[in-house]
């Protein structure tokens, strides 16, 4: 009776295995990973959805998709994207909450060393890591007007993406679905969240069952984020008293848009005490790659995808530009030259794992030849923005009752938390719960301030820009816990 309950729950195991992606495409599940040796630790399947790019044809959309190790069938389905504009969300899988390590290549000719993630965010969800907009890492079209895009079109581009995925996977359609992400994916994520949400009431189908979203160090306001660098760079100690005393006096509390010549040299005070710093953690060492110390580039980078002149119709945020690079260029991207990256950040795993031909055979993505080089921020998307504050957005969603979770890294210099701290306060909630700390394995990982209509804010100590990448036992704490609903 025994052997016989034992082979009914076996049997029973193997049938969930089996359907748990019963209705994948063919040729999506990936059965071995170059650099990876041992069993899989659930299902994982990737390729392309193509969508019609009228009139200018089809954009190729590169997803990846890890099950749940907890319970595929019923865990929630969790869509990530990386920010840039134009960063690939490989940046999360490899280097954040992805279901591997990478271990550094033992030679030029070697491929990285995967070894299972402990605090990957699959061990809770079924995780989907899309690379947008076309253009962006595998993602690519035949037509390189594709690459022309912008806040509602990339939104409207990943709606129809969802779409089509639903319907290539209708078994997760009954599942929860959340959107996440971080950076500039605080554009990314509110815009796609309403139009996801806007399709629902008009009826399209697959009807997909959104829940809410999560953003991570997220742009959301020119005038909240343009102004929290100087208080931050003080509270943090990196400025003088007679800096930010001076910053005050002159640019009266407009730090992102300055408007007067004191407040623009009393601001570079400002931006070259911080210079040299790593700027997606500033308790964290800046890489620097052997041929840009040669060439004397450190954080502001002579080749840069982000130039003053091109950030400028990206909702005309100066400040960003401030924030990252002091000679009006952002250095977000590395270019098609091997020899220039992102500064402080060394991507030579990714980049090394994700051009072997080997790798993307395995993942089903386009050679080379076909899809191009995969950067950790692409060159070739032309990108505009057209939203200035996501502010309404954050109040809409949340009015009709979805959830969020604005979280935040506090040594982040990039997007600095007493900008987002500021923008979810100026909602106007209720505050259900008084600034406090959260724990993790019994130590403070950070605070919290929890607001009605479903919204938390929360900081995560000692934390940069790509939470899960510096904190990730921690970030999966409060990932797993916001997912169950349970208080973190």
């Amino acid at each position: 009776m025994k052997l016989l309950s034992l082979a009914c729950c076996i049997a029973f195991s193997l049938v969930l295995c089996v359907t748990a992606v019963r209705a994948a495409p063919a040729g999506s599940l990936i059965t071995n990973l170059p650099g990876f040796e041992g069993r899989l630790p659930s299902q994982h399947h990737a390729g392309y959805v193509s969508i019609n790019g009228k009139p200018t044809g089809k954009k190729n959309l590169f997803y990846y998709f890890v099950a749940s190790q907890r319970n595929p069938s019923k865990d929630p389905v969790v869509l990530w994207l990386n920010g840039g504009p134009g960063c690939s969300s490989f940046d999360g899988f490899v280097y954040e909450h992805g279901p591997f390590n990478f271990q550094a290549r033992q030679s030029k000719e070697s491929l990285p060393k995967l070894q299972l993630n402990p605090y990957s965010w699959s061990k809770v969800s079924n995780m989907l890591y899309l690379d947008s907009p076309c253009g962006v890492g595998l993602s690519y079209s035949d037509n390189p007007k594709n690459y022309a895009t912008g806040d509602f079109q990339t939104a409207a581009d990943t709606h129809t993406f969802l779409l089509e995925w639903f319907e290539l996977y209708p078994e997760f359609l009954s599942n929860p679905f959340y959107i996440s992400g971080e950076s500039y994916a605080g554009v990314y994520v509110p815009t796609l969240a309403s139009t996801v949400a806007k399709g629902i009431k008009d009826g399209q189908e697959p009807v997909i069952n959104f829940k809410g979203y999560l953003v991570g160090n997220g742009v959301a306001d020119d005038f909240y984020d343009g102004n929290a660098l100087v208080p931050f760079a003080f509270g943090m100690g990196l400025i003088s008293s007679n800096i930010f005393e001076d910053c005050q006096k002159t640019c009266k509390g407009n730090y992102g848009n300055p408007t007067s010549k004191s407040c623009s040299e009393n601001l570079n005070k400002v931006y070259e005490a911080l210079s040299g710093l790593n700027p997606y953690d500033i308790l964290e060492p800046c890489y620097q790659y052997t041929s840009a110390v040669k060439e004397n580039k450190s954080e502001s980078m002579s080749s840069s995808f982000m130039t003053q002149k091109r950030f400028t119709r990206i909702s005309g945020r100066r400040w960003f530009v401030r924030a990252l690079g002091r000679d009006g260029r952002v250095p977000l991207t590395s270019q098609a030259e091997a020899t220039v990256h992102v500064p402080c950040i060394n991507d030579d795993v990714a980049t090394a794992w994700l051009n072997d031909e080997s790798v993307r055979k395995a993942i089903h993505a386009a050679p080379t030849s076909v899809a191009g080089p995969w950067m950790i921020c692409s060159d070739r998307v032309d990108y505009s923005g057209d939203v200035d504050s996501l502010i309404p957005y954050h109040k809409n969603l949340t009015s009709q009752g979805y959830r969020a979770l604005i979280y935040s890294g506090d040594h982040d210099r990039v997007i600095p938390f007493t900008g987002t701290q500021a923008w979810t306060r100026s909602l106007g909630y209720k505050i259900v719960e008084q600034w406090r700390s959260w724990l993790s394995n019994k130590q403070v990982a950070g605070y919290l301030q929890a607001y009605d209509k479903n919204l938390t804010f929360l900081t995560i100590k000692g934390a940069g820009h790509m939470v899960p990448q510096y904190k990730p036992m921690e970030a999966l704490d409060f990932y797993s816990r916001w997912l169950d609903g349970k208080p973190i």
